[in-house]
């Protein structure tokens, strides 16, 4: 069974061999005051966290603390940066063998605010699976690179990944680290933490499938058990057909080539689905969002639940059953698990407030500020209220009838934008709504929409890609250069 998902996904886990993916969050600036570092696994917490499914029965029910409390804390060892080939120093790799290894947060509390945002940048920047998305041959082989288009800094860094040490003389490529998915290398080669990532992730996903494939003894048993892991990762039993029925009549190829046709800043993870990708988001200057997730799907109400998110993205989540869907059954025994500490998760979520944008380069001019104006005029403000250029509220996809309880329980705009719907409908996180995105940071982040179908703001509000990518008519009517001005405004904010 682990060996099956190792196969079949990405990222990182919560124990040793499952590879899960790493969807990591934000947080409210009201929580900055926390003094008391909370408990991430309480269950009367966790019993309120999510919004139903539209199939509220298939909600998913999590494992208990008690089972949670038994994992053993995963310890951060000392990482070194990756760099690409023709760029490393010289002797590096051999310099690095001889390193001892070193425990860098052991899940012990930081005395001071300073010391636990840098502690949770340790978090951030921390592998926590070994040998699936990244091995040490390929980020050291030119045609790695090139073939999957992996973008490095400008001092030669291929930020995504980190070397590890955990025994002296053994040098290991670390996976599943936030960074891996929200980290952007800018195009003047800086990195810029938090961002929406454009490490292409599914891509690489692709290119592993293919090379495992051309190695595997019996390709058939190879298939099965990729399609298996599949299966395990989004399957949706209660739905008739299941949504991802088709993986059974795939090939490697055709399942590679699927993963492959992901871009950057897009990517599959548990609970959505390999035919439902989803935009990776930004977690800069989202400090005071009321959900987490494109569909909503988690309240945030207190640091406490942006710990739960993390926690169970980075894994617990693998213990969930959806009705009498379970992902795992039986439950592998804890004490041959790991996870973060509460001050581990904590950090983390302290370094998250702490993240900004960079400089922004468009600057005001007569253009932005009519653009301002149009903003203004044709009432986009409803949705993208400044200053935060959202109404942090829920809008229903089409097909979904709002119960009347949600109108008092959360906030709706109880109207549809017309959005592809399947994110929201037909998969493990579908609440029947799409939260209203923040437009702030639009200038360096890309592609858009919750599924990433818009490679550029000019793409978006094109007229005609209402062809190929339904929904959200606003803007696509106003004049030319009305939309040009209106793209020169958001690109300032």
């Amino acid at each position: 069974m682990f060996q099956t998902l190792h196969l079949g996904g990405r990222g990182g886990s919560i124990f040793k061999g499952l590879i899960l993916c790493v969807f990591c969050v934000l947080c409210g600036k009201e929580f900055l005051a926390q003094t008391a570092v909370p408990k991430t696994w309480d269950d009367a917490q966790l019993s309120t966290l999510e919004l139903p499914l539209v199939h509220a029965a298939a909600s998913a029910r999590h494992v208990s603390s008690d089972y949670y409390d038994r994992i053993p804390v995963r310890r951060i060892y000392k990482s070194y940066p990756i760099y690409a080939p023709g760029r490393e120093p010289e002797g590096y790799l051999e310099w690095l063998a001889r390193q001892e290894p070193a425990v860098v947060f052991d899940g012990s509390a930081p005395s001071s605010d300073a010391a636990w945002i840098t502690a949770g940048e340790t978090v951030f920047d921390a592998p926590i699976g070994y040998g699936a998305t990244f091995k040490l041959s390929q980020v050291r082989d030119r045609v790695w690179y090139e073939r999957n288009r992996i973008p490095v800094t400008k001092d030669g860094v291929m930020p995504f990944s980190r070397y590890v040490i955990r025994v002296k003389g053994v040098v290991e490529v670390g996976g599943g680290a936030c960074l891996m998915c929200h980290a952007r290398v800018m195009p003047n080669g800086t990195l810029l933490k938090g961002a929406q990532g454009n490490f292409p992730t599914d891509r690489v996903i692709g290119y592993n499938l293919r090379q495992q494939a051309a190695d595997a003894k019996d390709p058939r048993e190879f298939l099965e058990a990729i399609r298996l892991g599949q299966r395990t990762f989004f399957s949706m039993p209660w739905l008739r057909p299941d949504p991802i029925a088709p993986i059974d009549r795939m090939s490697v190829d055709d399942i590679a080539a699927a993963y492959e046709a992901i871009s950057p800043g897009v990517t599959t993870r548990v609970n959505l689905s390999l035919f439902s990708p989803a935009q990776i988001p930004d977690l800069i200057g989202l400090a005071d969002r009321r959900h987490l997730d494109h569909t909503g799907i988690v309240l945030q109400r207190s640091i406490g639940d942006l710990m739960r998110y993390v926690a169970l993205g980075q894994g617990a989540n693998s213990f969930d059953r959806f009705g009498d869907f379970a992902l795992m059954d039986p439950l592998p025994d804890p004490g041959q698990l790991e996870r973060y500490s509460d001050e581990q998760l904590y950090a983390l979520a302290r370094f998250l407030y702490s993240l900004k944008p960079p400089p922004n380069p468009n600057r005001s001019n007569a253009i932005a500020d009519r653009g301002r104006r149009i903003f203004s005029r044709e009432g986009c403000e409803t949705c993208h209220t400044p200053p935060l250029y959202t109404s942090n509220k829920l809008t229903p996809v089409e097909g979904f009838t709002v119960p009347p309880e949600h109108l008092q329980r959360y906030g709706i705009i109880n109207r549809s934008v017309g959005t592809d719907p399947e994110l929201a409908l037909r998969t493990r996180k579908g609440t029947g709504y799409y939260t209203v995105p923040s437009l702030k940071g639009v200038w360096y982040r890309g592609p858009f929409q919750h599924s990433g179908a818009a490679n550029t703001l000019e793409d978006w509000f094109d007229p005609a890609r209402v062809r190929t990518i339904p929904g959200h008519p606003f803007g696509l009517g106003l004049a030319r250069e009305d939309r040009r001005a209106l793209i020169a405004f958001l690109k300032t904010l």
